[in-house]
């Protein structure tokens, strides 16, 4: 995945920064107040820490957005999300120092003080007075983007006069790819028609493309999201602006190309290793949640055992990766009752048909008086998915991912649907998160696949601490 070349320069001048921040925090602490600075008395070993905490920084800038252009045009977003990036890295760095026994935290609270003080002002002076303007005078350098268009109609044109008349991004319109536009026609003023999108690869590789966007007007779910793979195939970066789409740019923070909200579909590591990775961390953390969790385990069993005669867990046959059954597991919330659920199955079809959030906004299927008590603090909270950390265990499941359907809602699925369970399902996912069960069928797939799409260890480890406070408010469960 290629990266626009002044997220490198960003990244390299914020490490850097960082890092000599700790360093002189280091020596004030050291020469000023004559704390023992060094960790275990090893040079090496400190400085080792210094530039593995400047790059955890790094990752929190990302996290807050800081490599995003339209926050890196502004100041008050700027520096709020620089404050709250240092906030969150004090906090692990005060953490980690406890657990290891850092003697940089442990002998003295000064040196927090004076990294953050110093940390947080060169920072935001570097950031704003420097690197920004820096960056508005030189983008030509620094960004020098070739940029595609897909579609030459209403929306690709506009797209295109945001790009001529308020370029504060250092990017050039190499031109458009429309199947209804005949080749070399002019478009918007210079701008001319390269062909028809079946010419993609070849274009790409003529005019040397370094991103493309998709600005089609009038295309299906199905046709955009073969589009999109055609365009993943190139190995560039590819972005698109469409109302299919607009679901994302309302929950999720994105970059906006003057004014315009681009929605970033590129793949950010190699599928394989992240699969890798993902294994690794949710065999090695279920497992340890499963056993430290386990007596929470045991009071909620009483609990649901108390609440109502019945089973502890519930089991139910969900449908996981590349469509493949499993057992899927939950406390038990409802009432025991030996109806078939077939109201439930018929008001969930007419949900998916109709594509609306229901039940005064929220789209869970449910016949509330057949919950429990008990079951409702638990479904409020989703304690009652607890036992899915045994699903993830077992290999059926992984921590984040798309929530798993039952079979006759993928026996409804269009083909653009199933694209969902190309990966494993999750127990937390982006529209949990984001939205949970107050968004609609459709803006809930298309969710999942922006997460597919942006699938990295980082996003993971977002996704799963935001999932915390969700889960403490309860917000959007029923």
């Amino acid at each position: 995945m290629k990266y626009p070349r002044y997220k490198y320069v960003f990244a390299l001048f914020d490490f850097a920064v960082i890092f000599l921040s700790f360093k002189a925090s280091e020596y004030i602490t050291a020469n000023v107040l004559n704390k023992n600075v060094i960790l275990n008395e090893n040079e090496f070993l400190t400085y080792l820490t210094f530039a593995a905490f400047s790059l955890i920084f790094v990752f929190l800038f990302q996290n807050n957005n800081l490599y995003k252009i339209n926050i890196l045009l502004t100041r008050a977003p700027h520096l709020t999300a620089i404050l709250k990036s240092f906030i969150y890295g004090i906090l692990l760095l005060i953490i980690f120092s406890f657990v290891i026994k850092f003697n940089l935290l442990l002998s003295s609270r000064f040196f927090v003080f004076f990294f953050f003080l110093t940390g947080f002002t060169c920072v935001s002076f570097f950031r704003i007075l420097i690197l920004k303007p820096f960056y508005m005078h030189f983008t030509k350098i620094l960004n020098n983007s070739n940029i595609l268009i897909i579609g030459a109609g209403k929306s690709g044109r506009l797209l295109a006069e945001k790009l001529l008349f308020e370029n504060f991004y250092g990017i050039k319109i190499t031109g458009f790819l429309d199947d209804n536009v005949r080749k070399g026609e002019d478009v918007f003023k210079e701008f001319l028609c390269l062909g028809k999108i079946s010419d993609l690869k070849e274009v790409v590789k003529k005019y040397n493309v370094d991103e493309i966007i998709i600005s089609i007007d009038k295309i299906g779910y199905e046709n955009l999201m073969e589009l999109i793979d055609r365009c993943n195939e190139l190995y560039k970066s590819v972005k698109l602006t469409s109302e299919l789409f607009n679901i994302v740019p309302e929950k999720i923070v994105t970059e906006s190309y003057s004014g315009i909200p681009v929605v970033d579909l590129s793949p950010k590591v190699n599928r394989n290793l992240n699969y890798l990775y993902k294994r690794i961390f949710d065999y090695t953390a279920s497992f340890i949640g499963l056993i430290v969790l386990s007596p929470l385990f045991l009071l909620i069993s009483i609990l649901v055992k108390l609440s109502s005669p019945g089973e502890i867990f519930f089991r139910q046959i969900r449908i996981g990766k590349d469509g493949k059954k499993f057992n899927f597991y939950k406390f038990r919330s409802m009432y025991i009752e030996n109806e078939n659920d077939t109201d439930r199955e018929q008001s969930m079809m007419e949900f998916m048909k109709n594509d609306k959030t229901i039940i005064k906004g929220s789209s869970k299927i449910l016949n509330e008086k057949r919950v429990t008590p008990v079951g409702k603090f638990l479904r409020k909270t989703s304690l009652d998915e607890l036992p899915q950390l045994y699903n993830v265990l077992k290999g059926d499941m992984s921590l984040v991912g798309p929530r798993p359907c039952l079979p006759y809602e993928f026996d409804a699925y269009d083909e653009w649907h199933k694209r969902r369970n190309i990966v494993y399902p999750g127990c937390t996912g982006v529209w949990q998160v984001s939205g949970r069960s107050s968004v609609s069928f459709k803006d809930s797939i298309v969710l999942d696949l922006y997460y597919i799409n942006n699938m990295t260890p980082w996003l993971d480890l977002q996704l799963i601490f935001k999932t915390f406070p969700v889960m403490i408010f309860g917000r959007g469960a029923k």
